[in-house]
Order: C-alpha cells, then sequence, then structure tokens
C-alpha cells in the first residue's frame, strides 16, 4: 500500500548529484511531489529533502540505492509523524482588493497569513503550513483575483533529540576508531 515519505539525503556539494538522484525516482517510476535542497546544519553538508509516494519496500530499495552514490553520506526515510514539516506559500493579488474589500482582510488574519509587501498595483501575503492549508488559502483568495501564486516544497526536521546526520557521524567515528 503506498503512503507518503520524506526522504533525507546528506551529501557534499557536488555538480549532478541532483540528476543523478533523481534518475532514481524516474527509473522506478515514482513521482517527486516535492524537493528542497539546503545546507545542514553541518558546515559543508547539503541536504535534500524529498516527498514522494510509493510503498514501505520500494522507499527501502530507493533510499539504498541512493545511499550508494559517492557524494552522499548518508539518507534516511521518515512518515509524516516521525517529522514536523512546513513549506511556505506567497499569493499577489490586486490591491484595490485589500483597499477595498473588508472580507479580504478577515481572510488573510484567519488562515494565519501576513501581508509582506504592499505596492500600488499588487499586495503580496505570505503563508506557512502544511500543503493543504495554503490550498485553501488560495481556494480563497480566488474570489479576489491571484495574480500569481508559488509554493516551496518541503522543509523537514526530525521529531527526534539529535540530528539524525550527527547521530550517524558519531556512530561511523566510533566504529572506526
Amino acid at each position: 500500500m503506498k503512503e507518503e515519505f520524506t526522504i533525507s539525503v546528506f551529501s557534499e556539494n557536488q555538480v549532478g548529484l541532483l540528476n543523478r538522484i533523481t534518475i532514481i525516482f524516474t527509473r522506478r517510476h515514482i513521482n517527486i511531489e516535492s524537493l528542497t535542497v539546503s545546507e545542514s546544519a553541518i558546515k559543508g553538508i547539503y541536504k535534500f529533502t524529498i516527498v514522494v509516494n510509493t510503498t514501505r519496500i520500494m522507499i527501502k530499495k530507493v533510499v539504498k540505492h541512493i545511499e550508494k552514490l559517492v557524494e552522499v553520506l548518508k539518507a534516511f526515510y521518515h512518515t509524516k509523524d516521525e517529522i514536523f514539516y512546513q513549506e511556505i506559500a506567497l499569493y499577489k493579488v490586486s490591491t484595490n482588493v485589500l483597499t477595498t474589500n473588508k472580507e479580504f482582510e478577515r481572510l488573510v488574519r484567519t488562515h494565519n497569513a501576513r501581508i509582506i509587501e504592499v505596492t500600488n498595483d499588487y499586495t503580496i501575503i505570505e503563508k506557512t503550513g502544511h500543503k493543504n492549508e495554503t490550498q485553501d488559502l488560495l481556494e480563497k483568495l480566488e474570489q479576489f483575483g491571484v495574480l500569481q501564486f508559488v509554493r516551496s516544497g518541503r522543509v523537514a526536521i526530525t521529531k527526534m533529540k539529535k540530528e539524525i546526520l550527527t547521530k550517524y557521524l558519531k556512530k561511523l567515528e566510533m566504529v572506526n576508531s
């Protein structure tokens, strides 16, 4: 049975690595729902956060295959209950809506969004949350005429006390000493 998994891949910053990682999913006909890459808490180490829907058997195979890539230090997979995650969404609407419609401001406040820029022509709203929350706000803002919309990929951290890569590296260090 398919379920949602978030994969964390820790690696060096190497040209072409993203392509090699995505090919692993393509060959297995697994669609990547979200992909975010950023620096990790460890200097010089980057973190890929990849969201997919697949089976537990397939996710184990994919993670094992990703770890075979030379630049990859370690890869982990997590279910939704093992991580804390957020996305960010930006919405651009006409400023005219802000100045003429009281319902618009109430909608922004009740969704815990915030107005981050107002010009004569447009207003930009920011909302952080899960995909369903940012999607819900989009659907409600459509009545006011959304000029642009963009949503980031997932950013996630584990609910474990220690960073999983740090824990792994310390374990590796003890084995090698």
